[in-house]
């Protein structure tokens, strides 16, 4: 039978590739070998997180505990006037309670939600806990004479009916999405040798594992580090790990080495934060022990947190629902303004309302920004190669007052309604952008970590003064450090508080032309 995993796939080309004199070591960034642009293809695919599985699981079965309580007080006691607050708060709160009690015993963890046979005397248990603590505060409260001992028991039967059977769904579902690769981890192994077999070996020991190993990176030659290692293949160097990982949609870096190996794993670390994902390392062969709340675990297979990717999972959907909302108050209460510039910049010039402007995005993706025109259209520069400066005889007369006051801006409310970017993040950089004829990441160190997240239409580096021309080194490096500090106190009250700062700093447009 084939084997359907691309990275295993691809071993046997990836040893004659290796053999044909491949050098895996080198640590200038080059493009992705033949083998290693195949395996990425097969990644590009976003796939859904077991936490995102978890929490949908527990909203759903609240609804339904619920709707089935409502749907038989409606059919066995009715809606009429007599405690239907009561009830309905009832109802609620024992729905609730036990979604709690599941918490509390783990069965939304996805091994729980594998095995709905094994679980379902706990699934039982606790949701008469639930019935037990209600029928205790009705007893203290000297009501419980007063409800239909018929419509509670009934709903007992029921609700556990219901939850069974979405459990023995939801079991065959996420088998599924595990086998089509639409629920997993992606992970790519750091570091060959020994030292990855063994990590790989106890990874796929685990008896619940959704964890999928995309290939191996290794500074190290074929001599010290072998281009197959159990069964997967060496797929570069680190220099290429960071293109692979802005192809392939990777969640981990599983960094293979031993703590003790300080100054290698600094190095490799110095390279790798700036991408968005986790990156974690294997404390699985190392004789060192931390306290106990230091370590994550694949099962039993144990990690020290290094990096944690920055808003993911529900942070991510609560930024989402942030943008989406706060984009279409904009839109429509800047539609006035928006349709008066571009009645405007048509009479002043001859040319289109908007310009498109391809930018660095999330991940370092290439990504398309609208603005107002403010160039005379002959003279735009699509790359931003010349950065704009001062009485810049390239920008009209309406150019000018709408870059001062950053109407130009405007238009992005619709690229953040479309998602491309977020109302509030680090602000994209045009693709060529220089200072000194030198590219902003070959200023700064680590610039591309800005791309952890996805690029806003304002940020707190322009909250801090950081906007308009950087014609300095030291501007890009002032802006980027804001940035970063954004990325690692990220919050919905910070992105809020950053939105409703930007008209008040806006007015001080000393370095806007």
């Amino acid at each position: 039978m084939e084997d359907t995993d691309p990275a295993r796939r691809f071993s046997a080309q990836a040893v004659r590739k290796f053999d044909n004199g491949a050098d895996g070591g080198s640590s200038q960034p080059t493009q992705l070998n033949k083998i290693a642009q195949q395996v990425a293809a097969q990644y590009r695919r976003d796939t859904m997180s077991p936490v995102m599985v978890s929490g949908v699981m527990r909203l759903i079965e609240f609804v339904l505990f619920s709707l089935s309580g409502l749907t038989l007080l409606a059919v066995l006691v009715g809606f009429g006037p007599h405690l239907f607050w009561q009830y309905t708060l009832a109802i609620a709160g024992t729905s609730l309670l036990t979604v709690l009690l599941y918490e509390l015993g783990d069965l939304y963890q996805v091994p729980a939600l594998l095995k709905p046979l094994s679980n379902s005397a706990r699934l039982l248990f606790l949701w008469a806990g639930a019935f037990a603590l209600l029928a205790v505060a009705g007893f203290f409260l000297k009501i419980s004479s007063d409800f239909s001992r018929l419509m509670f028991g009934t709903w007992f039967s029921l609700g556990f009916v219901l939850v069974f059977t979405l459990r023995l769904v939801t079991a065959q579902l996420i088998r599924r999405w595990a086998r089509n690769g639409a629920m997993e981890r992606r992970a790519v192994i750091v570091g060959g040798g020994q030292a990855a077999e063994t990590l790989i070996r106890a990874l796929e020991q685990q008896p619940y594992n959704d964890i999928r190993i995309c290939g191996i990176f290794d500074d190290r030659d074929d001599r010290r580090s072998p281009p197959i290692v159990a069964g997967y293949p060496k797929l570069g160097n680190i220099s290429e790990l960071i293109e692979f990982a802005r192809i392939a949609r990777i969640d981990m870096l599983i960094v293979s080495l031993p703590v003790s190996a300080e100054k290698r794993v600094l190095s490799l670390l110095k390279k790798l934060w700036v991408l968005p994902v986790d990156i974690r390392l294997s404390a699985h062969s190392t004789q060192l022990q931390f306290r106990p709340r230091s370590y994550s675990y694949i099962g039993s297979v144990p990690m020290l947190d290094i990096f944690d990717r920055p808003i993911n999972d529900w942070d991510s959907v609560a930024k989402r629902a942030f943008d989406i909302v706060f984009s279409l108050i904009g839109i429509i209460v800047f539609s006035p303004i928006m349709l008066a510039t571009a009645i405007a910049i048509k009479l002043d010039s001859k040319g289109p309302v908007l310009f498109k402007q391809k930018r660095h995005g999330f991940n370092n993706e290439v990504i398309e920004v609208y603005k107002f025109r403010s160039m005379y259209a002959d003279q735009s520069d699509p790359t931003a190669k010349k950065t704009v400066t001062k009485n810049d005889p390239r920008v009209t007369r309406v150019g000018r007052f709408i870059r001062k006051t950053s109407i130009d801006e405007l238009p992005q409310f619709f690229n953040s309604l479309l998602g491309n970017l977020s109302l509030v993040g680090p602000r994209p950089h045009a693709i060529a952008a220089q200072s000194h004829n030198m590219l902003y990441n070959e200023v700064v160190d680590g610039y591309f970590a800005r791309h952890r997240v996805k690029p806003g239409v304002t940020g707190w580096a322009q909250i801090n003064g950081w906007r308009g021309e950087m014609d300095t080194d030291e501007k890009i490096r002032k802006r980027t450090e804001y940035d970063l500090d954004y990325i690692e106190n990220w919050s919905l009250w910070f992105d809020l508080r950053i939105l409703f700062l930007t008209p008040i700093r806006l007015l001080n447009t000393e370095n806007a032309y």
